[in-house]
């Protein structure tokens, strides 16, 4: 069993997948295990451990979130990031709300994955104060609505008939509102405004 602090927990029921992914983060310098099940992970793996889940959205069984979830009660360290064929936005907005360090689609880019492990090991070592403190307390109100709207999974559109303004307004107030917050991706003001 892993037990070194940088170890990689892949979570899918596709073999060739689990195989494809080890293979990748261990040529990477990374432990890593590999698991077909959420049963099989929660057996198999001490509960003290910590280090990063690569986790399939839909597992047979519990699915990825049910392990995020299970992850986020049980005390573990363990930052969480999601692989699905079939991602869609409210899925996406769900995961990072809960806390999951980045959500990613199949057939995924070597490379986006070990960015996206590498971040989540930064994450670890990070201190516990955010740079983004007091970020969100900076925004206007119309700006604070706008957040609610896209942290909400809402489209311009919808937040743009949400609140009785012009879509146009609602993009200049979300590029406002990114650039004081200091983040460029959806995923990445998630995670922030939600730690």
């Amino acid at each position: 069993m892993v037990d070194q602090e940088q170890a990689v927990y892949v979570i899918d029921d596709d073999e060739s997948i689990r195989k494809a992914l080890s293979r990748l983060l261990r040529i990477e310098g990374y432990n890593c295990e590999t698991f077909e099940s959420a049963e099989a992970f929660f057996g198999g793996v001490d509960p003290r451990c910590s280090g990063c889940a690569v986790i399939d959205l839909n597992l047979p069984g519990l699915d990825g979130f049910a392990i995020q979830e299970q992850l986020s009660h049980g005390g573990r360290i363990m930052p969480v990031i999601f692989l699905t064929g079939e991602g869609t936005i409210p899925a996406t907005v769900r995961a990072m709300k809960a806390g999951a360090r980045d959500f990613l689609t199949k057939p995924v880019n070597g490379d986006t994955l070990l960015e996206a492990v590498l971040s989540a090991f930064n994450h670890l070592e990070a201190s516990e104060q955010s740079p983004y403190d007091g970020a969100v307390d900076k925004l206007t109100s119309r700006e604070s609505q706008v957040l609610e709207g896209v942290v909400a999974g809402l489209l311009n559109k919808q937040i743009a008939a949400r609140l009785g303004i012009a879509e146009k307004t609602v993009k200049v107030h979300r590029a406002r509102m990114m650039r004081k917050i200091g983040v460029r991706t959806v995923p990445e003001l998630i995670r922030t405004v939600s730690n």
